[in-house]
């Protein structure tokens, strides 16, 4: 042909140039397009698909820009190919500017073409934009549903993606494998698994071809919606698990609180042949955290620093573990250490403090956290407002509260409710608490309404507490502490009827108290103490060593008083402060 003048075979040059951009050998077909003295549409989509196999997108683009200053007419395979390649680059730009002149030359209306751009839209996350598209075509493929269905729950919206589902289904189309895993997904981030159990029996019946993307996310799916027992079913009968498989259902145990057995998954996963990657190595320090066993979080943390990039998922995960685990100083340490930080950390090491009862350094923290020009969230308030209602720092809770609402435009939820009420009350602010929750725009809930009568409890306002005992009562809380709370307080106030009228309701329900225990890491072994239990092997050691604790600080307490009384009418502040760090000291030693 290059013999006999290759412009007089026309479209056959364009089979050829696919011919070797099929044997994967560009560098051929290139050289055959640059020799042709005339190119047609046919042989620049060859090259253009060429390269668009190999994944060169750049070149795709260049190609289709000569294209148009060569006044060659592109069609519909030009314009999808093109529109792919923006895809990979995500250069809606372009995209744009691509599909005005697919509109110009009529392949508006053209499905391929449109469903091409629906693709980028949803990619660049322009759902507004993907809708106002996708309405517009006069013909929808399934393609162009399955771009919007999982684009919907891509960004966020899995309620509108299962209405799009449904107005598929009206018309006539049948759902594929691709459909089913974001519906899948969709009910998980809904927790809806009874729509999810009927995707589940529909491609079943429909003998979809289950691969392991679409078990691995029904397994994740059964998982979010709390039903371990079916993603282990799941799970247990797929013919290919890999490593995502396994992380998707250790994080399950993990978030539903299933501490024991994350871990037990984790180590089965192992002996398995996998080696732990970062999602399922954050359900273990999960777990750590739960549980406080501080020997294996380390462990972890050791582990990830030796085979992982130490991102911002992994530090955030490992922060909150140590915090968790009663090391407040190691989380502040690594936090320090983050060169980067996003909200979600500058949010746990606030809560940190929180938890451990030290408002002021949570306070300092959140001030540092708007000095970097991080906007604080919903979840930062809350963090902050239940670390200031912890250490009794009620104008500090009050003006955050406020500037919250005023200044960030974040609507209190219920926690930040609770947190507020909870701080309110312990101060013995019952009045204003009251105030706070009649102010909420929706119903409060049992925690608001807890708070509130734990402080008319502990401060006595009879008034107001027992009005908020009889609402707690309405909600019909199955906590048998809750109940002890409301009888406690009716015992204080000395309403006998009442009493009777709780303590009656608790044996009617046949609730149980279930016992707490303190649980305590020594040598990596966790050890549980029940109270009033004896069953612990070294029982009669543990009970020898505290009853000698107990008798040496009875000594030193009364040696301390002994002196402090003797010197007291000369100095009885300057006694204290001379006596009181010899007397800490001994108790340390």
């Amino acid at each position: 042909m290059i013999k006999t003048n290759l412009s007089a075979y026309g479209n056959s040059v364009g089979r050829i140039i696919a011919l070797y951009g099929g044997k994967n050998d560009i560098v051929s077909a290139r050289k055959l397009f640059e020799e042709l003295p005339l190119r047609g549409v046919d042989t620049y989509n060859s090259i253009i698909i060429a390269y668009s196999r190999k994944e060169s997108p750049f070149e795709v683009l260049g190609l289709y820009n000569q294209m148009i200053k060569e006044d060659v007419r592109p069609d519909s395979s030009t314009f999808t190919v093109a529109l792919k390649a923006c895809v990979s680059l995500m250069d809606l730009k372009m995209g744009e500017e691509i599909w005005r002149k697919a509109v110009e030359l009529g392949y508006g209306n053209d499905v391929f073409v449109g469903s091409s751009m629906l693709n980028l839209y949803v990619k660049c996350g322009k759902m507004n934009e993907a809708m106002v598209a996708f309405e517009k075509m006069q013909r929808k493929d399934l393609v162009c549903w399955s771009s919007m269905i999982n684009g919907l729950v891509f960004n966020g919206q899995p309620r509108e993606a299962v209405d799009a589902y449904k107005r598929m289904k009206k018309e006539g189309i049948d759902a594929d494998e691709v459909v089913m895993m974001g519906l899948i997904q969709a009910c998980a981030d809904l927790g809806d698994s009874r729509f999810g159990l009927s995707v589940h029996g529909y491609s079943i019946r429909r003998h979809l071809n289950l691969d392991v993307k679409v078990q691995t996310s029904l397994v994740d799916m059964y998982a979010k919606t709390g039903h371990l027992d079916l993603a282990s079913h799941v799970f247990k009968n797929m013919s290919r698990i890999n490593i995502v498989t396994w992380g998707a259902l250790i994080s399950g145990f993990a978030q539903n609180g299933l501490a024991g057995s994350t871990l037990e998954l984790l180590m089965e996963m192992q002996s398995c042949g996998f080696e732990p990657d970062s999602v399922s190595l954050v359900s273990a320090l999960l777990a750590c955290a739960q549980i406080g066993f501080l020997k294996l979080g380390k462990s972890i943390h050791g582990y990830t620093v030796r085979r992982f990039d130490f991102n911002l998922v992994l530090g955030t995960s490992v922060i909150d573990m140590y915090s968790k685990c009663g090391v407040p100083s190691c989380a502040r340490a690594l936090f320090d250490q983050m060169q980067s930080r996003d909200l979600i950390s500058w949010n746990v090491i606030i809560a940190s403090y929180g938890i451990h009862g030290h408002g002021e350094e949570a306070l300092s923290l959140f001030l540092q956290m708007i000095e970097t020009m991080v906007k604080p969230d919903h979840s930062t308030f809350a963090s902050l407002l239940s670390a200031l209602s912890h250490s009794g720092l009620v104008e500090e809770g009050r003006y955050w509260f406020d500037l919250m609402v005023s200044k960030y435009k974040i609507q209190p939820t219920e926690k930040h409710y609770a947190c507020m009420v909870d701080l309110l009350a312990r101060a013995g602010e019952v009045e204003e608490a009251l105030k706070i929750v009649d102010s909420m725009s929706t119903e409060p809930g049992l925690a608001v309404w807890v708070a509130l009568l734990s402080g008319c409890h502990n401060h006595k306002k009879f008034s107001i507490g027992e009005k908020v005992a009889k609402k707690v009562l309405k909600l019909n809380p199955d906590d048998l502490g809750i109940h002890a709370l409301v009888s406690n307080f009716f015992a204080m106030e000395q309403k006998w009827e009442e009493v009777a009228g709780v303590r009656k309701t608790m044996r009617k329900s046949g609730m149980k108290k279930v016992p707490g225990y303190s649980v305590v890491e020594v040598n990596g072994e966790l050890h549980a103490f029940i109270m009033e239990d004896k069953s612990h092997n070294q029982y009669e050691d543990i009970v020898y060593v505290l009853k000698k604790l107990y008798l040496e600080m009875r000594a030193i307490s009364s040696w301390l008083q002994g002196h402090m009384e003797e010197h007291e009418e000369h100095d009885p502040l300057s006694t204290a402060a001379q006596y009181a760090p010899t007397y800490y000291l001994k108790i340390r030693l």
